[in-house]
């Protein structure tokens, strides 16, 4: 882990990080209902999901007061610029293709376990240290997604390719709040956030016209998702986690966003009228006491 995320920072800084994590994780929430919602496919929505938000940051960049010294990129930083928006376009490719090969259960559940892979890279490469009471935290809220998905039992139906593209999926999300938390001691948020969503959209577009071929809306209703999902859940929420990424570790910051999937469940029940039974109440529950203790030892 890097000093600069390493140091004690101020408590109103700390708070503000806090918060803006924890409202990067409801927005990216509700990813799935905007992507359910979809008139055009589930990768060609990840496409526009990623262009459509470069509008909103593009605007931020050239209306934002300039704050302290402008940092020069040179072409040695270009890989370190791309290198999250490749993650997270693998990340939203596998995602979306292992939710056609195998169960939802186990692909939500498998797509959700990056902070797993965050604490073990985090580990093996950065020696970032880890606690026993973040490890509790960390299984008991992955023991809460499970219990919100159903349960152990409602994991069997699956296929095995399509589980592996799901924990793929996972990993390639681990790298990219890894790559982001590393590069947030440098550059900006916005600087991050504009070069990280150029790359990924540019990644998936030959995907989304290959496999999907028309990705243009058929609708305005249709093209109101996709700008609710730009705006929101990416230009709002990542935006909001990169900014966190700054002052909190990104083993932690991973872990808070773990209420995605509590958060998609509450707006599927509001928005798409899927009930949310004891199971999934107690899953929920289960996965918010998991973030407070491992907020005591993150």
């Amino acid at each position: 882990m890097l000093p600069a995320i390493q140091h004690i920072v101020r408590a109103p800084e700390h708070r503000a990080a806090l918060a803006a994590l924890v409202l990067g994780g409801i927005a990216i929430g509700a990813s799935p209902i905007f992507v359910r919602l979809s008139e055009v496919g589930p990768i060609s929505t990840g496409f526009w999901r990623l262009a459509l938000a470069l509008i909103p940051l593009s605007l931020w960049s050239l209306l934002r007061p300039q704050a302290g010294p402008k940092v020069t990129i040179t072409r040695r930083d270009w890989p370190l610029l791309v290198l999250p928006g490749l993650a997270l376009a693998i990340d939203l490719v596998a995602w979306h293709l292992s939710l056609h090969m195998t169960s939802v259960a186990n692909a939500t559940l498998l797509a959700n376990l990056a902070p797993v892979f965050v604490t073990l890279i985090g580990f093996l490469l950065f020696r970032t240290a880890v606690t026993r009471i973040f490890l509790l935290g960390l299984g008991l809220a992955i023991a809460g997604v499970i219990t919100l998905k159903g349960g152990p039992a409602a994991l069997g139906d699956g296929n095995l390719a399509g589980d592996a593209i799901a924990t793929l999926a996972a990993v390639f999300y681990a790298c990219y709040i890894l790559a982001i938390g590393r590069l947030r001691s440098r550059f900006d948020t916005v600087r991050i956030m504009i070069w990280s969503t150029a790359t990924a959209a540019a990644a998936i577009l030959p995907f989304a016209l290959y496999f999907e071929g028309n990705i243009l809306p058929p609708s305005l209703y249709g093209w109101a998702i996709l700008f609710g999902l730009a705006f929101i859940s990416h230009a709002g929420g990542q935006v909001a986690i990169t900014y966190a990424l700054a002052f909190l570790p990104a083993a932690f910051s991973s872990l808070t966003l773990l209420l995605q999937p509590v958060v998609a469940a509450i707006l599927a029940w509001l928005i798409l009228a899927e009930a949310i039974g004891p199971l999934q109440a107690i899953g929920g529950a289960i996965v918010l006491a998991g973030i407070l203790v491992a907020r005591r030892g993150g």
